[in-house]
């Protein structure tokens, strides 16, 4: 298809006219408010996660590119985009990195408040793509003991891992790295992956962490484990409308940000770009590098890292400095209090789309390490 190319896309995507406008005219939308008549002279969609793009948005349009500037693609039906002839495009492992950085804050987190130790316990990671397997190296790092469950790469021969019984029962953490899919859509079904049936199967005292998508835990679940030992969620049964007691007693809350890393973001722009470079065969002149300068150098913190308890408070104040995850859980909080049913996922969509700068920890420099340690960079 030529240049200039009829293109609507999700205003939340990140200087997607500075990077996109040079195939052609852009019009941005907010992503939930897309509708079908807003493609009726387009080319071209470009998404992020909160647009379902099914028949009843895409049939009888003259759209032929459809791109999620995300990892993540259960909001698209690529089989159907596949017969009608559509092109498609993803940007997987955009925002990976943005994830693990989530994660490894959160357990800092929520073990610098207890005043307990993460060194020794067992990581059950559920699901080992592109977060997953980021995560288990710097899990490992934190003395943590690592345990996976992922039947498909299991089966696949790409890896070996636990059934996800056997998980949840040795585990100390369960973190949860799947994507979502229905027993329709897949043989390896994660909708309610976490039910009661599961929950039940975990250690008194575990704590869980979703990152992944809300269907994967049920409500009655999450709620469950809420009430009794730290729960972390960054997705939401019932999103992005989220249950008023659960976000009461989750250890921390943040409302589908964990990818949202300003790195995370532009990397999943540049991936449309390309995208849109290869399909038209042209070449694509924007780069996230244009606009990234280099993160703010990380002070050391002060005081000793000797015993596992005072490690575990020097990293979380280091990780504070990267990004502070109880700022957002503050912001979601407050947001959400007393908010009535029919503002709450207003609320929520507005946190997404008015979300500050955050920058990936990976290359951040320290001036120094514990007691002097030589300067280094945190990856």
């Amino acid at each position: 298809m030529p240049i200039p190319l009829r293109i609507v896309a999700d205003a939340n995507i990140p200087h997607v006219a500075d990077a996109i406008g040079p195939f052609g005219g852009v019009r941005t939308r907010p992503g939930r408010a897309i509708t079908r008549s807003d493609l009726k002279q387009a080319d071209v969609l470009l998404v992020r996660s909160v647009t379902q793009v099914d028949a009843a948005l895409r049939d009888d349009t003259p759209v032929r590119f459809v791109g999620t500037a995300t990892a993540g693609t259960d909001h698209i039906d690529a089989e159907a985009l596949r017969q009608r002839g559509s092109a498609f495009a993803s940007a997987p492992g955009s925002n990976a990195a943005s994830v693990v950085d989530y994660v490894i804050a959160s357990l800092l987190a929520v073990a610098a408040e207890r005043g307990e130790r993460l060194s020794g316990r067992t990581l059950g990671v559920v699901g080992v793509g592109e977060v997953g397997r980021r995560l288990v190296p710097r899990a490992r790092a934190l003395g943590l003991d690592v345990v996976v469950s992922d039947p498909p790469r299991s089966q696949r021969g790409e890896m070996a891992s636990m059934p996800l019984a056997a998980l949840l029962q040795v585990s100390d953490i369960v973190t949860l790295h799947t994507p979502l899919a229905a027993p329709a859509e897949s043989a390896w079904p994660t909708l309610d992956l976490i039910d009661a049936h599961e929950a039940a199967l975990l250690k008194p005292t575990a704590w869980l962490v979703n990152a992944a998508r809300g269907g994967v835990v049920s409500l009655d679940a999450a709620s469950g484990l809420a009430a009794s030992r730290p729960v972390v969620l960054d997705v939401w049964p019932g999103e992005p409308g989220p249950n008023p007691d659960l976000v009461r007693d989750v250890a921390l809350g943040t409302p589908h940000i964990a990818g949202y890393a300003t790195d995370a973001k532009l990397r999943g722009t540049q991936r449309m770009a390309e995208a849109l470079a290869a399909w038209t065969g042209s070449t694509a002149t924007w780069t996230a590098r244009d606009v990234l300068s280099d993160p703010a150098p990380l002070a050391t913190p002060d005081g000793p890292a000797d015993t596992p308890v005072q490690q575990v408070a020097w990293l979380d104040a280091l990780a504070r400095q990267a990004y502070d995850v109880r700022s957002d859980d503050a912001r979601f909080r407050e947001a959400l209090a007393e908010a009535p049913a029919d503002e709450r996922a207003h609320r929520f969509a507005t946190l997404r789309k008015h979300y500050p700068l955050r920058r990936l920890s990976a290359g951040s420099a320290l001036s120094g390490g514990p007691r002097g340690h030589a300067s280094r960079t945190v990856s």
